[in-house]
């Protein structure tokens, strides 16, 4: 008799179900099996040739009308009450009955197994009898065809520099997230567009939670039909999001592979982290309008990148060469060292302080980088002695967050986010939340100001993006501004997770919050080796809903930064606000590049601000860094005192910022010069108007303010 085991293979494989082929007159059920010696790839080829050759057979036709739906195991086995009545009482077989047409000799030698439908009592027979016996030297796979589970999702191979290190315990928890498909998705955007386009008479009316929730919440049918999905495998799941879209629960690597079809196994790459992820998975082709994905499934965990930088050290003498600036005018050592008083000289930025206390601006931390008070205290001290000692901002934690102020920044951080010390004996790992923090309070002075820690508890490779946007979803009262210098290659991520993140900022925009994201610091060659042959975008800032944020050099006179990420999405189409200055800057450019980007996708970045030599504090010490970090915080605390002045007037805040920025570009400084090289070419040119390395160029305070109505 064959094992336990295989029994389970047996009875998995028929839980599966599937595909049904009526070979004359018997309804066989197709299954592949595979020894270990025999590679699938080769044998699904194999089994869609024996397929095409039997459905072309006189008497033969394929359907997958007839599923199995039942997964209580123990009933199939005893009874097969999962199997309708008028299936014909025939065991295992190989071999169709005399009358019909004779069995393809390719099926035993590619070892395609032909189970017939069997009746009620007849499945126990199946699984206890000879047949056992004769499957079991074959290990089931996840069936190739089939119609009781399409594949939804699959990737050829894991990332590059991930392995494949073996099979996880049975056990083993998964976390998964099930992304359901939004009611009214284009709904959404239909109300973004029309409360953050200026010549729109709903402009700056933007929705409230309730509104957003209903436009977004799955259909009861979708919640029915997946829950019910779930409860005929034992589970359940709890919403994490207030509008239902998103489904969380745990389950053992068995139950996964089991209810996906899939093969979860764990990688490891060449830092040696691990994750445990799976190829492809299926779901019933029911389920496919009602279930958006599966997550993490075939989405790798990928490097999460701020700024790959050297801390340039400040001497005293350094320091003490500094100018104090009294006027307007910007001195020249603002392009050695840039501080607070750099950019609001530069940028026309009042020295006001704010005065609403419900304008809040909000710092993302992702990475275990934290901020340091004792840092931003010794910085303010320097560069606004002005603001009173005491300023500083609070802190939320999500996902096992935390924000350690004896080594903020020390933890987990990834290689390349290590930053130096130049000088110094001792290196160390420095803290980019330093910066996000230090250019908030140091320059929105008094608004209100939270850094949002965000841990990775439950591993979904994504860090801290779903996590922040999950949280900040619940939450009855948004900040005005909400600042990540944070960002991944596009095309690291599955364009399902990545769509389904960018609507979840349309939500954040329709409810009056302006998403800035650093735009990255790779040029066109996002953080790939400098040998590839094409561009690579940085995704979220490819997202139409995000303000992307370019860098600049120098002060006078201001040219792009060559570090300045910025291109065109290859996921996400080019939005109506700024298609026609993107078609301007591509009638220039002509073939330039030609084959290294998509044309028609979303183009960023918006605008750009300072994003070299940028004046911070570490551990104490003074420093200068480079990196669109250091541009994202600068623009939102602009951005920041503007919502603040317009809230003071009794008026409605920005929120998503992009129609604005485009329809009246002229409130910008358009960079002319500069380019943002990568891939062995010189990448972008900025040149007049907008260009994908400054955006429609860097802020002008007075020029936004009158813009705005104020």
């Amino acid at each position: 008799m064959p094992s336990e085991e295989t029994k389970e293979r047996i009875i998995r494989a028929v839980e599966y179900g599937h595909t049904v082929l009526h070979y004359g007159w018997i309804p066989f059920i197709i299954y592949v099996g595979y020894t270990r010696s025999n590679p699938q790839p080769s044998l699904i080829n194999s089994t869609m040739t024996i397929m095409s050759s039997m459905a072309k057979t006189p008497g033969t036709s394929i359907s997958n009308q007839l599923r199995i739906s039942c997964t209580d195991l123990a009933t199939i086995r005893d009874t097969g009450s999962c199997l309708p009545n008028d299936a014909p009482n025939i065991l295992l077989t190989n071999e169709p009955p005399a009358n019909t047409p004779a069995t393809p000799s390719r099926l035993q030698s590619q070892r395609l197994l032909l189970v017939p439908h069997l009746p009620r009592t007849s499945l126990a027979m199946l699984v206890s009898s000879f047949a056992l016996a004769y499957l079991s030297s074959f290990v089931f796979a996840t069936p190739v065809i089939s119609g009781a589970l399409h594949v939804h999702e699959r990737r050829g191979a894991p990332p590059v520099g991930y392995t494949m290190m073996g099979r996880p315990s049975d056990d083993h928890v998964l976390s998964l997230g099930l992304a359901l498909v939004e009611n009214n998705r284009d709904g959404l955007v239909q109300k973004l567009y029309a409360v953050s386009t200026p010549d729109s008479p709903d402009y700056g009316n933007h929705l409230s939670k309730e509104d957003v929730e209903a436009l977004v919440a799955p259909s009861p049918n979708s919640v029915a039909a997946v829950k019910a999905w779930l409860s005929a495998h034992n589970l359940s799941a709890r919403s994490i999001t207030p509008a239902g879209d998103w489904l969380s629960l745990n389950m053992t690597v068995k139950q996964a592979n089991r209810l996906l079809a899939a093969d979860y196994c764990a990688f490891a790459d060449e830092t040696g982290r691990q994750a445990i992820r799976t190829l492809s998975y299926s779901i019933p082709p029911s389920l496919k309008k009602h279930l958006d994905f599966v997550h993490p499934t075939i989405g790798f965990p990928v490097p999460v990148v701020g700024d790959p930088t050297t801390m340039k050290h400040y001497s005293d003498t350094d320091l003490a060469s500094q100018d104090v600036i009294t006027t307007d005018s910007v001195p020249a050592s603002c392009a050695k060292m840039f501080t607070p008083a750099c950019a609001e000289a530069l940028y026309g930025i009042p020295k006001r302080n704010a005065t609403q206390t419900n304008n809040r601006l909000a710092v993302s931390g992702f990475l275990d980088q934290y901020a340091s008070k004792a840092d931003l205290k010794t910085f303010l001290k320097r560069y606004r002695p002005d603001l009173p000692s005491s300023t500083t901002f609070t802190v939320k934690l999500i996902d096992d967050g935390k924000n350690f102020q004896s080594h903020p920044g020390m933890e987990a951080v990834s290689p390349n986010l290590d930053v130096h010390l130049e000088g110094t004996s001792n290196p160390f790992v420095a803290d980019p939340q330093n910066l996000d923090t230090q250019y908030t309070v140091g320059i929105a002075s008094h608004v209100p100001t939270v850094f949002i820690s965000v841990g990775d508890d439950n591993h979904d490779g994504v860090e801290g993006f779903l996590d922040i946007i999950h949280v900040l979803l619940k939450d009855k009262h948004l900040p005005q501004v909400l600042t990540t210098s944070y960002g991944v290659n596009e095309p690291d991520i599955p364009p399902p997770l990545a769509q389904k993140l960018c609507h979840a900022y349309a939500q954040l925009g329709a409810r009056g919050t302006s998403v800035i994201f650093s735009s990255g610091d790779g040029g066109v060659s996002g953080s790939q080796d400098s040998q590839c042959t094409t561009f690579v975008p940085t995704f979220p800032s490819t997202c139409p809903f995000v303000t992307s944020v370019g860098g600049t050099q120098g002060v006078n006179p201001e040219t792009a930064a060559d570090l300045s990420a910025g291109g065109f999405s290859t996921i996400f189409s080019i939005p109506p606000y700024q298609s026609a200055a993107v078609a301007s800057y591509l009638a220039k450019l002509k073939k330039t590049n030609k084959g290294r980007f998509n044309r028609t996708g979303r183009a960023y970045p918006d605008v750009s601000a300072a994003a070299t030599n940028v004046s911070i504090v570490v551990k104490g010490k003074f420093g200068g860094v480079d990196g669109t970090s250091c541009a994202a915080p600068i623009t939102a605390s602009i951005f920041s005192l503007l919502n603040d002045q317009l809230i003071a007037a009794r008026k409605k805040p920005l929120g998503f910022l992009n129609p604005l920025i485009y329809a009246k570009a002229d409130a910008f400084k358009d960079i002319v010069s500069g380019s943002n090289p990568g891939c062995n070419t010189t990448g972008f040119p900025a040149t007049k108007g907008w260009d994908p390395v400054t955006g429609v160029g860097r802020p002008i305070f007075h020029a936004l303010k009158t813009t705005v109505g104020l």
